[in-house]
């Protein structure tokens, strides 16, 4: 079965072939980060008609790319949330009458499900189960995975994500958008010990996650200790620290209370070399392994939605003839395979 994935939760647009038999058949994907960089942040309006503009040439293009005609697919994925209602819209809309005019079914992916069974892309995927963290710009959760469709959600963030606290403290530093990969990158030339930054719920049981508490204390160290490249470093250093700290005690707890020794990363803080490190020694100290997908399956594209979208579709799931969008969707509504 081939499977058409399509991405346009957010400021992302992706496309990707899945076949069930040879793997990922091709992938493209169009940022809109030159757009949403003058305003610091996602503008939901200029997503949407991005969306518009930029969704039927890419799967012309990925479909070029992966030497097929529209007669060539077996079924079409689109991610119908969470995400931003309007950009949702346009891949659902587009989706469904793909599916319909090519008398072909079309699935809903969940877009959080893509992330969590993105590392089953790679040749050394995790068996189930597995403790799934997910973090990103809007989500940071735990997750026990028996299967697809059988999630626990065993924490999350109350507050900030911790993609969003990287995002918020670069923009408090000046940094470019999206910020959150420039601190990374500037954290290497700091020192992770100059400041104390908290290590925000860890002191109390439980797996809840809580990050705006952590940017509100590096809003005054950077307000106190001025702008220079040191210190930029050196906040950036202990920051992300105190960050990975914080997903590392998290995760450490989620294991002891499940029993299991494979951990799943997924979002676009899974991409942060530190924390790939980190949780990687403390998973091999346990016995453990931790799984993840390559960097550019990190961030939202089509690859993982197209994969998401085959695994239903094979087990005879499919949609009806609607067309909705769900922005606020619960992992754990979704039906088991």
């Amino acid at each position: 079965m081939r499977v058409l994935g399509i991405e346009t939760s957010c400021d992302e647009t992706g496309i990707a072939i899945y076949d069930g038999d040879n793997g990922l058949l091709s992938h493209v994907l169009y940022s809109q980060i030159a757009i949403h960089a003058d305003y610091g942040g996602v503008v939901p309006e200029l997503a949407s008609r991005d969306h518009v503009k930029k969704t039927l040439p890419l799967i012309k293009q990925a479909l070029q790319q992966a030497g097929l005609t529209a007669a060539d697919i077996d079924g079409v994925a689109y991610t119908a949330g969470p995400g931003l209602a309007g950009a949702l819209l346009v891949g659902a809309t587009i989706g469904r009458s793909l599916a319909f005019a090519w008398q072909k079914p079309a699935l809903a992916v969940h877009h959080m499900e893509g992330h969590l069974l993105a590392p089953m892309l790679e040749d050394d995927a995790p068996e189930f189960p597995f403790l799934a963290l997910l973090v990103s710009g809007g989500h940071t959760q735990l997750v026990g995975v028996e299967g697809i469709g059988r999630y626990q959600l065993l924490g999350e963030s109350i507050d900030d994500a911790a993609g969003e606290a990287f995002d918020k403290t670069a923009k408090l530093m000046g940094l470019d958008y999206p910020g959150g990969p420039l601190l990374a990158k500037l954290a290497v030339e700091g020192d992770a010990k100059k400041y104390a930054f908290p290590r925000p719920m860890t002191d109390r049981p439980g797996l809840d996650f809580s990050f705006s508490g952590l940017k509100t204390a590096a809003s005054t160290v950077i307000q106190r200790e001025g702008s220079s490249r040191q210190v930029q470093a050196d906040i950036a250093a202990s920051f992300q620290q105190a960050v990975v700290d914080t997903l590392l005690i998290k995760c450490q707890r989620a294991l002891q209370q499940t029993g299991y020794k494979r951990l799943v990363m997924a979002g676009g803080v899974s991409a942060n070399q530190s924390l790939r490190e980190q949780l990687a020694h403390m998973l091999a100290a346990k016995g453990g392994k931790v799984y993840y997908p390559r960097k550019e399956f990190c961030t939202d594209n089509g690859a993982m939605i197209a994969l998401a979208g085959y695994y239903r579709l094979a087990a005879g799931q499919q949609q009806d003839l609607t067309i909705g969008v769900t922005p606020r969707w619960p992992m754990q509504d979704l039906a088991p395979i």
